[in-house]
């Protein structure tokens, strides 16, 4: 009889052990699966260009800075744009400008855009500008005025900086002004003078008196 309750006790005992330590210790959350998209690398991509070993470098760049967005329309390209500029030396030094009178040509300049008639950073350099917007262009040489420069104003391989103003754009190039008539440098020589005429005196009618007859000797009388 004492064995069996015994057994019993520790039988309970052991119960009471287990479920305290099932209520305390926290369950493990079951780990997520994770889903695994394929990768791009392992696509099969076919391509035609020619494989070559090497990574890529920057030779140059052309650089922009909008100090004033443009409210007017976008141009095309390949259309002529009206512009003002003054052109800067990297050490600040102005080299060319139409808008200070200094340089003798104080009108907006008009160039085919995209045509190869300026420099190659001028013809890139007004992409996505609108009329009335103002930018300041970065131009390494090689998009300038290349390894021998334009003498005496720029020396060789020099970077360029650029302060431009989009005025306008046309399909057509501006009617050049009309010429004016060059002026004289010497005054014109003074017209000779005449002097009035004179009436000439009336003729008269009466002719003048004859000249008096000379007197003759008168012999001398005979005896």
């Amino acid at each position: 009889m004492k064995l069996a309750l015994a057994l019993f006790v520790l039988s309970s005992s052991t119960l009471v052990q287990v479920q305290v330590q099932a209520q305390t210790s926290a369950p493990t959350p079951a780990k997520p699966v994770a889903h695994h998209a394929a990768s791009s690398s392992s696509a099969k991509t076919t391509s035609l260009l020619p494989k070559v070993v090497g990574l890529p470098h920057a030779l140059y760049t052309l650089k922009y800075i909008d100090t004033k967005v443009g409210t007017g329309p976008l141009p095309e390209a390949f259309r002529y744009y009206t512009v003002n500029y003054t052109g800067y030396l990297p050490d600040g030094t102005k080299f060319d400008s139409s808008v200070d009178p200094a340089f003798n040509h104080p009108t907006p300049f008009t160039f085919p855009y995209g045509a190869h008639k300026v420099i190659t950073g001028w013809d890139t350099g007004f992409e996505g500008m609108r009329v009335g917007g103002k930018r300041r262009l970065f131009v390494p040489y090689q998009l300038g005025y290349g390894t021998a420069g334009s003498p005496p104003k720029i020396p060789a391989k020099t970077n360029l900086i650029f302060d431009v103003e989009l005025v306008s754009y046309s399909e057509k190039p501006p009617t050049p002004p009309a010429p004016t008539a060059p002026r004289p440098s010497t005054p014109p020589p003074a017209t000779p003078t005449t002097p009035p005429a004179t009436t000439p005196p009336p003729a008269t009618t009466t002719p003048p008196p004859a000249d008096a007859p000379a007197k003759t000797a008168t012999a001398p009388p005979t005896h």
